[in-house]
């Protein structure tokens, strides 16, 4: 039997997990689901926003949906926490850091799906773990990256109190499991492209070193062309030719801005799944984030959390009810009578459902 660890968060995160999850019955899908706590609120009363007990949850099920967590600035954070815990040096890290560094989660994937006239279906890829996100970002420098950037006309003028820099850390392990994962979704998928989104014009080392990379492992997928572009270009050909991609992978940065243009270019963040693999775990969440503001008011489109079950499905071997899902979805959008605010329609959280729902059955 399969077990899903489902956390649903903070903000719109319960009442779309509430609304989505009769979509796994509805889809004859076999699913034992246990609620777990995660986000702002165990951070207000615990000071974690990942407690234990949930890492047990997630170390003993198949797969983990996490609807949605709020995260805040430092002094926010700080102000917020138990007052005991106050100045004790506890330090809030989002849950979704946490759970790609502890499950070692290392590609982020995003479907980009034309769910009104079927012309697109490509997947984006982005590197989770190095790049210009590894953390390693300084403010105030000395030694030797004060020596490294101080020949700068304006690093000379500011001095290095008042110098920021920022190293972008690409790694052979990282970028040869990275880019097979991108060769594997488009064998699965049925792709013929691999797109490397880049800036080889001016990161000209660390591209070049991708490059390398990107042609030893596509040796080894002799029928799958590939490339690699400037990712300015590839933003401005997602918009205009979406149907040109396969499978568009990218370091942390670039993929971080490339998957959310894909969002757009699909009809928003209400019909944005993803997922988050590694070679032992992973998790799926929509990537909506909480909007706090919306909080309570039924006007969130679930079916952002929709399609994550489908995905999540599918990466359990279960692609009948993946796609039967997506069709459902699909007939719902394109009939446009009960579908929310975000897609021109009026239709509250649970009529949208409700509404796909009936649709599958």
């Amino acid at each position: 039997m399969t077990t899903i660890a489902v956390l649903p968060g903070d903000g719109i995160g319960p009442e779309v997990t509430d609304a989505a999850l009769p979509i796994i019955a509805a889809a004859g899908l076999d699913w034992t689901l246990e609620f777990g706590d995660v986000g702002w609120s165990c951070w207000q009363t615990e000071g974690n926003p990942v407690p234990e007990r949930t890492w047990d949850l997630i170390d003993r099920t198949d797969g983990c949906l996490l609807a949605a967590i709020t995260s805040k600035p430092l002094r926010e954070a700080e102000a917020e926490l138990p007052v005991e815990l106050r100045g004790t040096g506890v330090r809030f890290v989002s849950p979704v850091i946490q759970l790609r560094q502890r499950l070692g989660l290392y590609a982020n994937l995003r479907p980009v799906t034309d769910y009104r006239a079927d012309t697109f279906a490509f997947e984006v890829v982005r590197e989770n773990t190095e790049g210009l996100y590894a953390g390693f970002d300084y403010h105030g420098l000395d030694g030797e990256l004060w020596d490294l950037v101080s020949n700068h006309p304006n690093a000379a003028a500011s001095g290095p109190a008042d110098t920021s820099v920022s190293l972008r850390l690409q790694t052979r392990v990282g970028i040869d499991r990275l880019l097979r994962f991108a060769f594997e979704r488009a064998v699965v998928g049925g792709h013929s492209l691999v797109t490397l989104a880049d800036k080889p014009n001016v990161l000209r080392q660390s591209s070049n070193f991708l490059r390398g990379r990107l042609e030893t492992i596509a040796a080894d997928y002799p029928d799958i062309d590939f490339e690699i572009a400037n990712v300015d270009a590839v933003a401005l050909w997602m918009v205009k030719s979406p149907g040109r991609f396969g499978v568009v992978v990218a370091e942390n940065m670039f993929g971080d801005i490339l998957s959310d243009l894909g969002a757009g270019v699909m009809g928003g963040l209400g019909l944005a799944s993803s997922a988050n693999i590694g070679d032992g775990g992973c998790y799926f969440e929509p990537v909506h984030g909480s909007a706090p503001g919306m909080a309570g008011a039924g006007r969130a489109n679930p079916m952002a959390m929709i399609l994550t079950i489908a995905q999540l499905a599918e990466h359990l071997g279960e692609d009948t009810a993946a796609s039967r899902i997506r069709t459902a979805v699909s007939n719902v959008i394109r009939a446009g009578t009960t579908v929310t605010y975000d897609l021109g329609g009026s239709a509250s959280t649970s009529i949208a459902a409700k509404a796909i729902i009936e649709e599958l059955s």
